[in-house]
C-alpha cells in the first residue's frame, strides 16, 4: 500500500492545494471522515467547516471549506469547494462579525427577516471561527 497520495484541494476561484498527504481530515454529511492512501473509492458532500492535512513531510495545514464535495480513490483525494482558503488566510475579526451579525438577525427576527440566509451566514462563520481554533490547537 502506498504510504502517501494526492490530494488536490480546488476553489470556484483556484487550486488551493496540490500535494502529497498521508492523511486527510474532514467533516461529511455523515460524520467525521479520516482518509488515509489505499482508502476505497469514496464520494460524498463535506459540511463548512476546518480539513486537516498531514503532508508527507510530517507537517500539518489546516484548511477551511464551506461545503462542497470530496472524491477519493486509492491513490488521491480531491476536494472541490466553492470556498477553501487556508485556515491562517481567514479573516477572525470579521468571521466573529459575521458570527455576531447572524446571531442579532435571528434573534431579532423582523418583518423582512430571512431565516434561510441567516442560518447559513451563521454556519459559515462558526465552520470559520472552528478552523482557525483547530489551526491554533495544531500550533499549541
Amino acid at each position: 500500500m502506498a504510504r502517501t497520495m494526492q490530494c488536490d484541494i480546488v476553489s470556484a476561484e483556484k487550486g488551493i492545494f496540490s500535494g502529497e498527504v498521508t492523511f486527510m481530515a474532514a467533516s461529511g454529511n455523515w460524520g467525521e471522515l479520516g482518509i488515509t492512501p489505499g482508502h476505497a473509492p469514496l464520494l460524498t458532500d463535506l459540511l463548512p467547516g476546518p480539513v486537516r492535512l498531514v503532508l508527507a513531510d510530517g507537517a500539518e495545514e489546516i484548511f477551511y471549506v464551506s461545503g462542497g464535495f470530496l472524491e477519493v480513490q486509492p491513490k488521491a483525494v480531491t476536494l472541490l469547494a466553492d470556498t477553501a482558503e487556508r485556515a491562517h488566510d481567514v479573516d477572525e475579526a470579521a468571521a466573529q462579525k459575521a458570527l455576531e451579525d447572524a446571531q442579532r438577525a435571528i434573534a431579532n427576527q423582523g418583518a423582512e427577516f430571512e431565516y434561510s440566509a441567516a442560518a447559513a451566514q451563521l454556519a459559515e462563520a462558526a465552520a470559520q471561527l472552528r478552523a482557525l481554533r483547530q489551526l491554533r490547537r495544531e500550533r499549541s
